[in-house]
């Protein structure tokens, strides 16, 4: 197979319920639709504004910065769709270009369209589309290209139109509403067939800006007009337009062609990455291959809010987590992109490392130590965004330990001791000096009181045995990390990993937490499964072979919502069950594949709290390459040599062969890794 992945068969038709095609490269995120002329969904990271249900400081859509449409005598596309036919689309994934073709018949005039839309990971403040018209007879057609304002909540402070912008035909200044942030947009447009130069349009307050062509179209002869627009928000830069009309000026002068190829050249690289599985079928891979793309769109070195469970992705009909960063990036999302693509992780966990006062104040709240970390963090300033009451936001105590964990993957898989030093050691030593204030030592050891994990219960149970798990990982690896730099460990973090309380049964069941019992609500989450991997608790044998068979056994009960589930093919494995493996995979992943492009949703649509679709969701995205990369091949990200991190041996699902990947990054180093099933232990070897 190499390393071009399998893109998703083309699409026909209109979408129904399906969600549009999402093209993003981690700083800007594009809903197209299935007619590129109608103007779809636009978010920049960072860019936030004020929810319009909820009053919390939110990812808000901002003016579709690509917008375009083709007149007819007084017809044009967008106002009379009807008189569009054939739409068709088609993803390449190995490149991140969407092509979409149509037929638009006004009268006698028949035109062919067919659009290329990307977004540009060499230069990720630009979006770039090229429409290209051929005519079935000699005609005269308008083009428009420029903003689209409809749809968004806000306003446009400044506005430069033609020679006011020095280079490029349009740029506004966006605010949305809440004046949390604001965003510049520039945009430039060329169609070389046009007769003149284009007249500009700009429509008084908010609105549009547009540049309009007339041209004649010759039967045979393409026609193209090629639209490049730049979007920077004002987290990076606090003139934000001028920044754009600065970033579309470089645009232009490397030009359409030249920026699509270096788009191409950097997914090129990101694909030597990619995860080959022998043996499985093809339906499988494509489904891997569209995991490995959804994630790395939605992450860039040059994101500056992280991103969100659903990258950079916006419909109007779902948006249920406002755009917050939740500890399912850092658990979820940061491990793969470690391997993958580290400056991106990187991006995600500078976000954290921003905003670090901002936990040290939320401690401070609770009377506690250290740093803990919001639940659901708003991009802007990284607080707490939690709507309403908050219960999740109260209780969860193990989001500090997966933030804190992320940065000790981070040392122990780039290796980079002037990061660690400067931005990791600060997080990780002060989420241990909480961790020592949020416990409470007993008799029994150090337990955790009133605390909920994945199952999110209204009353908090004590002693929840993911949160233990995880604490133990966690502290395990900042002392190592400590010791190794030199810095001050305290007693009480080795008294703490050495004694904590773990609600274990007397059949050697880990339960869920303390007076736990299937039968209660949530009870088939399979969290003690999750604290033995990926969070590698070192449980008995006995302990781990009673716990696997207990929540094993439950999995019909769980199945469909969202997160672990992708784990369970490595929790069958890990028992030796090839054949559940492979039947998990399919029920645990692939069954939440939904329509156009492998969009993987947050529910499986079966599940009763399915309300509509909503993904791609980053948070099953991330467990999925988890699985691949780390926990079928049974590999352990640590400080020893990456020949070692083998730590048991590979057992993969029913005909599956093989799992390579023949580049992923460990401090700085490309290696490859091959997972060959019924070998002792899994290779990473110097590529």
């Amino acid at each position: 197979m190499g390393w071009e992945p399998l893109s998703p068969d083309p699409v026909e038709g209109v979408r129904g319920d399906d969600l549009p095609a999402y093209v993003a490269n981690g700083l800007v995120g594009l809903r197209v639709r299935e007619v590129p002329m109608l103007p779809g969904s636009a978010i920049v990271n960072g860019v936030v504004g004020l929810h319009v249900e909820e009053p919390v400081e939110a990812a808000v859509p901002i003016p579709y910065p690509l917008a375009a449409d083709i007149g007819v005598g007084e017809t044009w596309l967008t106002e009379q769709p009807w008189f569009i036919s054939d739409a068709t689309q088609r993803y390449d994934f190995a490149t991140g270009e969407l092509l979409s073709a149509l037929a638009f018949h006004v009268g006698e005039v028949a035109l062919r369209v067919e659009v290329l839309t990307f977004a540009s990971r060499s230069d990720p403040a630009l979006v770039l589309q090229r429409t290209e018209l051929m005519a079935e007879s000699p005609c005269t057609v308008r083009l428009r290209a420029g903003i689209a304002t409809a749809g968004s909540r806000g306003r446009a402070n400044e506005r430069k139109v033609g020679e006011q912008t020095a280079s490029g035909e349009g740029a506004m200044l966006w605010v949305p509403e809440g004046t949390f942030s604001c965003c510049g947009i520039a945009f430039h447009s060329e169609c070389p067939e046009a007769k003149d130069e284009p007249c500009f349009r700009e429509k008084h307050g908010s609105g549009s800006l547009t540049a309009e062509y007339s041209v004649e179209l010759k039967r045979g002869r393409t026609v193209r007009l090629e639209q490049i627009a730049a979007l920077v928000p004002s987290l990076v830069h606090h003139s934000p337009m001028d920044e754009a009309v600065r970033r579309l000026a470089k645009g232009r002068e490397l030009g359409f062609d030249q920026l699509r190829d270096l788009n191409r050249e950097s997914w090129r690289q990101l694909w030597q990455s990619r995860i080959v599985v022998d043996g499985a079928s093809s339906d499988h891979q494509r489904l891997i291959d569209a995991g490995f793309f959804y994630l790395n769109s939605s992450a860039h070195r040059s994101s500056p809010a992280a991103t969100s469970m659903f990258g950079l992705a916006s419909w109007p009909n779902y948006n249920y987590y406002f755009g917050h960063v939740m500890w399912d990036i850092d658990a979820f999302c940061v491990p793969p992109l470690l391997l993958v693509q580290p400056t991106a992780a990187r991006s995600l966990l500078d976000f954290r490392a921003r905003h670090v006062d901002a936990a040290r104040m939320y401690a401070m709240l609770d009377n506690k130590d250290g740093l803990r970390f919001p639940w659901e963090a708003a991009p802007r300033s990284g607080e707490e965004a939690t709507p309403g009451a908050g219960s999740g936001a109260a209780h969860a105590a193990h989001v500090s330990l997966h933030v804190a964990r992320a940065f000790a993957l981070h040392a122990e898989a780039v290796r980079d001791v002037r990061y660690l030093r400067e931005k990791g050691w600060p997080i990780l030593s002060g989420v241990a000096d909480w961790l020592a204030s949020r416990l409470t030592q007993t008799t029994r050891g150090f337990e955790l009181l009133r605390a909920t994990g994945p199952a999110e219960v209204l009353d908090p149970p004590d002693n929840d045995s993911f949160t233990l798990m995880t604490a133990y990982d966690l502290l395990q690896r900042t002392i190592r990390i400590g010791l190794s730099i030199g810095e001050d460990v305290p007693a009480i973090w080795c008294d703490m990993a050495d004694s904590l309380h773990l609600p274990i049964r007397s059949d050697g069941v880990i339960a869920s937490h303390e007076e736990f019992r299937v039968s209660e609500a949530k009870g088939a989450t399979p969290s003690p499964l999750a604290g033995l991997f990926p969070m590698n608790y070192p449980a008995t044998g006995r302990q781990e072979e009673a716990t696997l068979g207990l929540f094993l056994s439950h999995w019909p009960d769980y199945v469909g919502s969202p997160m672990l589930p992708a784990f369970y093919p490595v929790w069958a494995a890990m028992r030796g069950d090839r054949a559940l493996a492979l039947k998990l995979f399919e029920a645990g992943y692939a069954a939440y594949d939904k329509g156009r492009f492998h969009q993987c949703l947050e529910y499986r649509e079966d599940h009763p709290d399915s309300k509509v679709p909503a993904g791609p969701f980053m948070a099953n995205i991330g467990g999925m390459l988890m699985t691949m990369l780390l926990g079928l091949p049974g590999i352990e990200i640590s400080d020893a040599d990456p020949s070692d991190w083998g730590r048991r041996p590979v057992i993969l699902p029913s005909g599956w062969k093989s799992i390579t990947v023949d580049q992923l990054w460990v401090g700085g180093t490309p290696m490859r890794m091959e997972a060959m099933h019924g070998a002792a232990r899994a290779r990473l070897l110097k590529a």
